[in-house]
């Protein structure tokens, strides 16, 4: 008859149970800070994913797209809880604005009205929302970014959900059809005559979609584009102790120089070395260079 041997294990003292009580508590509060600290850099870090809009071609044909004015605002996209840059930061705007959002996700402009860019810009780019000056900012809203259907669908649901909430600050961007060139280019001048960007045309019958494609379009009387300042080049006679002109690096890597466009207090006080500012141009030479590159104001944050 064979008999198991039997070992005895010490059982663990009070002081040892209490290091491994306390190592499992730590090890457990580092894993769940890993976690929250992966899920913070990816909540601030994941760019969401926007239609952005292509240039429009002077002889196209405007039928078959609705028309909205071109906001010189921030792009925003509400995702039902954060009001988020194009980049994917949050914006850091009042409780109380988030608040009278609904639960669907947004996608529209930040705005406080025409030519106020630069005062808009520094208002979202906060760390500490000003409440005071938010009650002026409106969110002008034409897209609803989880629905389906196609855009002229979802721009008369928006319009609906907007006229539902009934809160000033939230508005449907207007869309409207244009008959033809002609009337398009009577649109396009009232809005610039009354101080306006350019236009907007989408496709009625687009479905969801992100990226550069063939649905979304902006027509200005100048193009605009965006660049990262290189240098800043000193300024001769008049100009000599200023910025005379802005080294900059396109989208495409074309380097070239900005001098046009810059004010006194943007010569004295220039963009930043490594900041992304807004130009417009007449076109590009043969080299790809923008042609009558002029400087336009700093870039929307990301």
């Amino acid at each position: 008859m064979h008999r198991t041997a039997l070992i005895a294990v010490p059982s663990p003292t009070r002081p040892m149970l209490a290091r491994r009580t306390f190592c499992a508590a730590a090890l457990g509060s580092v894993f769940s800070w890993q976690m929250a600290h992966a899920a913070n850099v990816a909540k601030v870090d994941r760019a969401p994913a926007l239609l952005l809009a292509r240039e429009w071609p002077a002889e196209a044909d405007p039928a078959g797209y609705l028309v909205s004015e071109k906001l010189d605002g921030v792009r925003a996209l509400w995702d039902g809880r954060n009001l988020r840059f194009r980049g994917g930061g949050v914006v850091a705007a009042p409780r109380w604005f988030t608040d009278r959002l609904p639960p669907q996700p947004l996608d529209g402009e930040l705005w406080l009205g025409r030519g106020r860019f630069e005062a808009l810009s520094g208002l979202v780019r906060r760390a500490q929302p000003d409440d005071a000056a938010w009650r002026a900012v409106q969110y002008q809203v034409f897209e609803l970014p989880a629905a389906g259907g196609t855009f002229a669908e979802r721009a008369t649901a928006l319009q609906a959900l907007c006229a539902q909430i009934g809160w000033p600050a939230l508005q449907a961007l207007p869309q409207r059809p244009v008959a033809d060139r002609a009337a398009l280019q009577r649109a396009l001048d009232a809005v610039v005559a009354a101080g306006g960007e350019g236009l907007v045309l989408h496709r009625a019958d687009a479905p969801q979609a992100s990226g550069r494609g063939p649905w979304l379009f902006k027509h200005k009387p100048l193009h605009d584009a965006e660049a990262v300042v290189l240098a800043h080049l000193p300024g001769q006679g008049r100009l000599a102790g200023q910025v005379g002109a802005l080294q900059v690096r396109s989208d495409e890597g074309v380097v070239f120089h900005i001098g046009t466009g810059l004010r006194d207090a943007d010569r004295a006080q220039p963009p930043a070395i490594g900041q992304r500012i807004t130009f417009t141009h007449r076109g590009f030479t043969e080299g790809g260079v923008p042609r009558f590159a002029a400087y336009l104001r700093p870039a929307a944050p990301l």
